[in-house]
């Protein structure tokens, strides 16, 4: 058939004969018919999208339905389990009740509801043009969440956050944020319910991302590259490490420090706690009504993994159905990045969720709290730890991981781009990689598996990643395992002299 040159390089690859003509830059894929015409078939449906009356209106809380109870918080002084009054400093009452809630369902509010629908329900896509692409076996879905204003699943959360602390009487809200998706997403929830919002952006992504800095500043936040002069915590970081790439953990205890010594601020966290998975719940909701439109179940489920909100959000709903009828639900992949490889490589332990340890002790997958991953180009995966109930899956064979290489995932983003004609995220690509690896995988196997994976968000912002990769800038990152090792023995000291593994 022809050559195919990926990823900048002089190197080529053979494109398998599978009825496709050969890829080039500039080119989309396309099937041809034996005459060489196009030929598409106008009945096969693409799009699944459910009317606004048909939005959920609670969410899902995956705590109700677990074999086994979550380990609780607890305060890093006393090692003993954390009260809501404990998180007062912090936290509205609002979402300290939905943290500690074990209920299976919990209201929407009619106000969120109202904002939700600005983007909500967002699409499933049958990825119709890259399943050709691939001769696949395999039936491959995607759940749009790059269509929300801010261009990710991020204001499911947001939105919610914003409009709790606005009733509990919050004046301004402080974050993190790492490629700027969750920052983006806070500063419009916050413009839309009249609070002011400070947001500490990674510094690796603060100078990668211009435009995210700038999105957010449009939506009237305050934003600092972290770590930054403004916090003591931030201070100490740079007295040590003048050029820091700064962290997500780095930026958290900058945030945590900014509210706590503010009456009026509370922190927002995008990402990891409860709440926030519950908050994400509406994709995992949306998607069932979705497939049933489309007569489908899905046998995997696939989500890029920093945190953890959208592949909880994606996951957690079919998991918890198939935990409630007591059946093997559909296989659930987290798929994170080689260079910050928190489920595969790390270990489960109770560890602070910032780098300062201002936080307090959640039991959770950790790469340690002081571990600081490569200015790779997924920055919003760039987190030691992992959400504590993803984490508590995994460790309950609820779930499986995987690490995807940078190169890999770009090239398979690149693939993606030109199928189905979205540029996705660099974050959101980790879950792609993983779907082209499982539709070799069924190819090998014999199977015809339906893959339902989360497009987390869109790669618009990204593009001089895209345009590093193009170049053949961009490289792999291996962390090396004695530094691995060497940030899991600064983890937390528990009572009996052992450390919190």
């Amino acid at each position: 058939m022809g050559d195919s040159n990926w990823g900048g390089t002089t190197a080529t690859r053979p494109v398998p004969n599978r009825r496709r003509v050969f890829c080039v830059y500039g080119a989309t894929p396309t099937l041809r018919s034996p005459n060489g015409m196009e030929r598409f078939n106008m009945e096969k449906r693409v799009k699944y999208e459910l009317p606004e009356a048909q939005m959920p209106t609670q969410w899902y809380n995956i705590v109700a339905d677990l074999p086994v109870a979550p380990e609780p918080p607890l305060n890093p002084a006393t090692k003993e389990p954390l009260g809501p009054d404990e998180l007062a400093p912090i936290f509205p009452p609002s979402l300290i009740e939905q943290e500690m809630s074990a209920e299976r369902h919990i209201d929407i509010p009619g106000e969120i509801l109202d904002v939700y629908r600005l983007w909500r329900p967002s699409p499933l896509i049958r990825a119709r043009r890259l399943e050709r692409f691939l001769d696949s076996p395999a039936r491959i879905y995607y759940k749009q969440e790059g269509t929300s204003p801010a261009g990710s699943h991020k204001p499911n959360t947001a939105i919610a956050q914003a409009y709790y602390n606005k009733r509990d009487g919050t004046r301004r809200l402080t974050t993190e944020t790492g490629a700027g998706q969750w920052g983006s997403a806070l500063a419009l929830a916050s413009s839309f319910f009249g609070l002011d919002c400070t947001v500490y952006m990674v510094r690796i992504s603060f100078d990668q991302k211009p435009y995210r800095r700038s999105l957010m500043q449009v939506y009237g936040a305050e934003v600092f590259p972290s770590p930054s002069p403004e916090t003591e915590a931030g201070r100490a970081v740079l007295a040590e490490f003048p050029d820091s790439p700064g962290s997500l953990g780095i930026a958290i205890s900058e945030a945590v420090e900014d509210a706590a010594g503010h009456g009026d601020a509370c922190y927002s966290l995008g990402s990891v706690l409860n709440h926030v998975l519950v908050h994400q719940s509406v994709i995992g909701l949306e998607a069932q009504a979705q497939l049933s439109l489309a007569g489908d179940n899905p046998d995997f489920l696939v989500g890029c993994c920093g945190g953890g909100s959208n592949f909880a959000g994606l996951a957690f709903p079919f998991i918890g159905d198939a935990l409630r009828r007591g059946e093997q639900g559909p296989r659930a992949i987290a798929v994170e990045p080689a260079a910050c490889p928190t489920l595969t490589r790390g270990t489960y332990a109770y560890d602070f969720g910032d780098s300062a340890g201002m936080t307090p002790l959640v039991k959770m997958h950790t790469l340690g709290h002081d571990f600081v991953p490569p200015g790779f180009h997924a920055g919003g995966l760039r987190y030691h730890g992992e959400a504590p109930l993803v984490s508590l899956l995994a460790e309950n064979g609820l779930l499986e991981a995987r690490s995807v290489e940078q190169l890999a995932t770009f090239e398979a983003a690149m693939t993606f781009a030109r199928t189905e004609g979205v540029l996705p995220a660099p974050e959101s690509a980790h879950a792609i990689r993983a779907t082209l690896d499982l539709v070799e995988e069924a190819r090998e196997a014999g199977t015809e598996p339906a893959i339902l994976m989360c497009l987390s968000g869109h790669g618009h912002f990204d593009l001089g990643a895209y345009e590093a990769y193009l170049a053949g800038e961009l490289q792999d990152y291996h962390y090396p395992e004695s530094e691995i090792q060497a940030a899991l023995e600064r983890l937390p000291v528990m009572d009996g002299g052992g450390d919190a593994r």
